[in-house]
């Protein structure tokens, strides 16, 4: 069982869990683990106050281990993972992706992929017993500064630079004072958008702080208030995008998909006419997929699991209701940047504006409750729980879900449907049964 890895790499608060000592261990752990293989470990990070000092351990750590190591600067998590597919190389993403602050994350690729579990449990094995790697003073590594961000963003504007000049939206793109900030002028200026950047002043404590994609409020009030014809949202890291419509409402990454996945098979990139979603995602989309001839496919809550079953099924896109969408023709990780741009191709292709998709994807109204308990794992055997999950999921036009949270003492239950007496009805018998196994 894994300590120090959770379910996307190393998150915890600086200089609590995550020191400076660990991140220099991790670094070393990859120069034992990979060195042999691979002969440099590229790193990138955002625009934390942390993400330097962070970056600096993991490096020393590594060429103490004999790798050279390149730093790619300030860089989404898709930048680095791209760069890591192409070089054929192992890279760390310095991030907490949308968590505040005071958070920051060690996320490791190995030619364009996460790691696998398999991999962090050797590395947490070399980490926690002192199994560190430390060469002789000749072999140390080469330290080399960004020279690599740019293959990034050219073979971005390469994927869009024929089907998406000519758009003459009037674009709002927050960047949440996150890593796209630094690229997002190099490709989206590049492609000739009529775009401005908004939340793009970052001090290494503002990211993410009401702003992108965890708090659309700010930009929904900038597009209404100055007549964009949409708005476009980032997480801190870039992997998430979510769009805003000209009245100011969320579209979520459900919508995305759908409209997306139109556009997909429509080119004959949608291989096996399949979408990958999780268990979260709306009924709404299940329905308007399944009326294009398009099956949905669902999976666990995480990105790693959407991965997993688009590689199994040879699906071409996936993703979560967060934005967090992989279009894995482009990318083999959940890219904002890209999925802003295939969204604006998407529009263009069809002539259609958020608006008119908006009102043919029908969504089911969805509410989620969190009931905090002693004992989760209790719970969630006991019978009682899943006699009356089967009793409304016999309910026509109902989906129920229940489920521990990974993080918190507490069982969520999410319930989705249109009539809201079910909605209700369910909510309170749960609640009560869940409290009253918890107490026995």
């Amino acid at each position: 069982m894994k300590v120090l890895f959770g379910t996307d790499g190393i998150r915890e608060v600086v200089n609590e869990k995550l020191t400076i000592d660990l991140a220099m261990k991790l670094g070393n752990s990859l120069a034992s683990l990979f060195g042999s293989e691979y002969k440099k470990l590229y790193i990138a990070r955002d625009t934390r106050n942390s993400g330097e000092v962070l970056e600096m351990a993991v490096a020393s750590g590594a060429l103490a281990g004999g790798m050279n190591v390149e730093s790619c600067g300030v860089l989404t998590t898709p930048g680095l993972a791209y760069i890591t597919k192409k070089e054929k190389s192992i890279g760390v993403v310095i991030s907490a992706s949308h968590n505040p602050p005071m958070y920051n994350g060690l996320k490791v690729f190995c030619e364009g992929f996460k790691i696998s579990d398999e991999t962090e449990e050797k590395l947490e094995e070399i980490i926690l017993n002192g199994l560190l790697k430390y060469c002789d003073y000749r072999d140390i590594g080469r330290y080399i500064e960004d020279s690599s961000k740019k293959e990034y963003v050219d073979y971005v504007v390469s994927l869009y630079k024929e089907n998406i000049q000519g758009n003459d939206l009037k674009i709002a793109v927050d960047v949440g004072n996150g890593a796209a900030g630094a690229i997002i002028d190099d490709i989206f200026g590049e492609l000739g958008l009529n775009y401005t950047v908004y939340q793009n002043a970052p001090d290494g404590f503002n990211i993410n702080e009401n702003c992108g994609s965890t708090s659309p409020q700010t930009l929904s009030k900038i597009v209404k208030e100055e007549k964009y014809d949409l708005g476009i949202l980032f997480d801190g890291d870039a992997d998430r995008c979510l769009f805003i419509d000209h009245h100011g409402n969320l579209v979520d990454g459900d919508v995305l998909m759908a409209i997306n996945a139109l556009k997909l098979k429509a080119q004959e990139r949608l291989k096996n006419k399949i979408v990958v979603a999780t268990i979260m995602s709306n009924l709404g989309l299940e329905e308007y997929l399944k009326k294009n001839e398009i099956h949905l496919l669902r999976t666990n809550v995480g990105d790693k699991y959407v991965l997993e079953k688009m590689l199994q099924e040879n699906a071409t896109i996936g993703g979560e209701q967060s934005g967090h969408i992989i279009f894995l023709d482009r990318s083999t990780t959940g890219d904002g940047i890209i999925t802003a741009l295939e969204t604006l191709e998407t529009l263009k292709y069809f002539s259609k504006s958020l608006d008119d998709f908006l009102q043919e994807i029908p969504k089911y109204p969805q509410h989620l409750e969190n009931v905090t308990v002693k004992d989760k794992v209790k719970i969630m055997k006991d019978i009682r729980i899943e006699n009356l999950t089967r009793k409304y999921q016999s309910v026509k036009g109902f989906r129920i879900l229940i489920r521990p949270s990974g993080t918190e003492p507490k069982i969520r239950i999410m319930t989705e449907g249109s009539n809201k007496e079910t909605i209700e009805k369910c909510i309170t018998e749960f609640n009560q049964l869940i409290q009253s196994i918890d107490n026995e």
